[in-house]
């Protein structure tokens, strides 16, 4: 039996990969989850970290295409990646054009979630790694006046996915949503595993797992930011993603601090709403897809 992940001799001298494929965000929307699904596809070979960010400039693009390749390996049908920083515009600017250089036959998937959700979900995460240190009214006080809110920015979809629309046609982007994958996880893996050409038998598939859910996370205290900074902390990023997470639980759990979801007070709630229900609409019209499980 050919094992996806063993690269053969001959593919050791002379294959060069790409991906055939790239989830592109949302961030906090499931990439994660998604990520190992496909992973654990007979068909499917996933990059060996998950983000690569290649086509950010200030990322790891310089870092040049041999780079890139080397990420991929093994003996699988298609290849794949999941950096949820690709829809960070404008925190990053020019990946679509990027990408497109490098990859104009890709196949691309933006899962998304419900807007209102996602931002709490962002913020517990920036909490949570200690780069956060405001309440979440503080840190949506000025989007009104700031499109590019580090948190509204990317519950924009159709302002997002717009930017690939110069480059990329509607047919070569899956649009799909981590309530949809939460509720019908099997209709929409098969969907996904048509739309990239691959069997829609995913008996092989353990869907049952979850991966960074924000409103588990707990915020390290100073001995726990100490601990993290050891030397020896940094193998752990060595290890399998599911490891290393029930590791750093194991770890951290007595430095840290469980996070309480936060509730948006109403009227802040009703202007976040308003704010982006144009920017949904537009998603609606574009995709054919009524996003009946938001709230917006």
């Amino acid at each position: 039996m050919i094992n996806k992940n063993q690269p053969s001799s001959l593919q050791k001298k002379q294959q060069k990969i790409l991906p055939d494929f790239i989830i592109i965000g949302a961030m906090k929307s499931g990439t994660t989850s998604l990520y190992y699904y496909l992973n654990s596809h007979p068909e499917i070979s996933m990059s060996r970290d998950k983000e690569l960010n290649f086509f950010i400039a200030e990322r790891n693009w310089q870092k040049g295409l041999n780079w890139y390749q080397s990420q991929f390996r093994g003996n699988a049908k298609i290849y794949g990646e999941a950096s949820p920083n690709y829809t960070k515009y404008p925190g990053w600017v020019g990946v679509p054009k990027r990408m497109y250089q490098v990859l104009p036959h890709a196949k691309l998937i933006y899962i998304l979630r419900d807007p209102i959700e996602r931002i709490i979900s962002q913020y517990v995460h920036q909490y949570a790694s200690g780069t956060e240190n405001r309440s979440i009214t503080e840190a949506l006080a000025d989007f009104e006046n700031n499109p590019h809110n580090y948190y509204i920015s990317r519950s924009r979809y159709y302002f997002q996915l717009k930017q690939y629309l110069e480059y990329y046609s509607l047919s070569q982007i899956l649009v799909l949503t981590s309530e949809e994958l939460a509720n019908y996880p099997h209709k929409v893996l098969s969907t996904i595993c048509r739309f990239l050409e691959v069997s829609d038998d995913i008996s092989s598939i353990d869907y049952r797992g979850k991966f960074h859910r924000s409103f588990h996370k707990r915020r390290k205290n100073a001995l726990g930011n100490a601990i993290a900074e050891l030397p020896l902390m940094s193998q752990l990023n060595d290890l399998p993603a599911p490891i290393r997470f029930h590791l750093d639980k194991l770890i951290y759990f007595p430095f840290s601090t469980a996070i309480k979801k936060p509730k948006l007070d109403q009227d802040l709630r009703d202007k976040l709403i308003s704010y982006l229900e144009d920017d949904i609409n537009q998603l609606r019209e574009c995709t054919g897809k009524e996003f009946s499980d938001w709230c917006i």
